[in-house]
């Protein structure tokens, strides 16, 4: 889904440490455990089986991590979900069609948590109208929570370990069986295949260059990039940069937002850089097809795009989406159409890229708390 999180290069950031005279790692990695807290509070128990879904529920991965939801809780046992229209994409994401993808994850997630909670998830998408075009202030979904028998998601039990990966993956290919697995969700498809491998890496290289090089789609990632450990904190979403070597540049002055605007510096390649090496290295790719591209279409693709991220989990192999080439501004429109012509030539909307492999898991993703996404019904 696509939200990007770039981590720069251990080594380069080394240098710059080595370079500066700079010492005790442990003054210059302060934690970022605060920022991840909602992972360890999912299903802790709230009291209320609404809370107890949505602790899961704000897991969910959204473009640029930016956590749209905003959720009105009304009476015993139903909630309405509303977009913060402020934490959209116009740049990257024009259409909020990503944004829709994500809020198809959000509510995949919430039903599949209520099930495994013993309850049923009745989800209305758009109970109040589906805009025609980008988001407004109606609801997204409305949802009633009622205690149900029914059968738990195997998924579910991968929910806490899923994690999108943006470092290089190794060499080894995975099977074709297992790949099978992973998109044997509806209108999804996958290659290994070498030639058609390289031809999916070249077409993603592109479009990061794209989005890298022109100028509102890197303003709008750079004003979002959250450098260092306190500013993880203080606001986890965006674009999280954290860890010894990153505090270490930061320090120097090396990583800065303004440095990461400025053609040609040092933060700019690195960014750049660090993000063609790990389409470089991605063995197999997989992709979610549409029928079209209505809202409810893009809903339906993010649950869809959840479970994909799933299976993967489930088989030990490691994702994440690449968008680029997906996305609706201008200098993209080419590489869009490409990106269709080799991934839906009969027709239909491609909804999400993906390069798998094998790599280690990082730790989990920055969360805003489950009660800063609660507002008053």
């Amino acid at each position: 889904m696509p939200t990007r999180r770039f981590i720069l290069t251990a080594a380069g950031a080394t240098a710059v440490v080595l370079g500066a005279g700079l010492g005790g790692t442990a003054v210059l990695a302060p934690s970022t455990d605060a920022a991840r807290a909602p992972w360890a509070a999912a299903g802790a128990g709230f009291g209320d089986p609404r809370l107890d879904a949505l602790s899961y529920a704000v897991l969910a991965p959204s473009p640029h991590n930016r956590q749209p939801w905003r959720i009105a809780l009304q009476g015993a046992d139903a909630m309405t979900v509303f977009c913060d229209l402020d934490r959209r994409l116009p740049e990257t994401d024009p259409l909020d069609r990503q944004i829709v993808i994500g809020f198809g994850a959000f509510l995949e997630l919430l039903r599949m948590a209520a099930a495994d909670l013993g309850y049923a998830a009745e989800i209305t998408p758009f109970p109040d109208g589906v805009p025609a075009g980008r988001l407004d202030d109606r609801p997204v979904a409305h949802v009633r929570v009622h205690a149900a028998a029914g059968a738990r998601d195997p998924l579910f039990a991968h929910v806490l370990d899923r994690r999108t990966v943006r470092t290089p993956f190794s060499g080894t290919v995975p099977g074709e069986a297992v790949l099978a697995r992973v998109f044997s969700e509806p209108m999804a498809g996958f290659t290994a295949r070498p030639e058609r491998v390289s031809e999916l890496k070249s077409l993603c290289r592109e479009g990061w260059e794209i989005e890298h090089a022109n100028r509102p789609t890197l303003e709008e990632s750079v004003d979002l990039t959250r450098i260092g450990a306190n500013e993880v904190n203080a606001s986890p979403d965006g674009i999280s940069l954290s860890g010894p070597a990153i505090e270490a540049v930061r320090l120097t002055g090396t990583l800065s937002r303004a440095a990461m605007r400025e053609r040609g510096s040092w933060a700019y390649r690195q960014v750049l850089d660090f993000y063609l090496a790990a389409i470089e290295a991605s063995p197999a790719f997989g992709w979610l097809l549409g029928e079209g591209d209505t809202q409810l279409d893009r809903l339906d693709a993010g649950q869809r795009w959840l479970r994909v991220h799933l299976h993967a989990t489930r088989e030990g192999l490691a994702l994440q989406p690449l968008s680029q080439v997906l996305q609706e501004f201008e200098p993209m429109r080419p590489l869009l159409r490409r990106a269709h012509d080799l991934l839906a030539p009969d027709g239909g909307r491609v909804h999400g890229l993906f390069r798998l492999g094998f790599a280690a898991s990082p730790p989990p993703a920055p969360r805003w708390p489950l009660e800063s996404r609660i507002t008053p019904a």
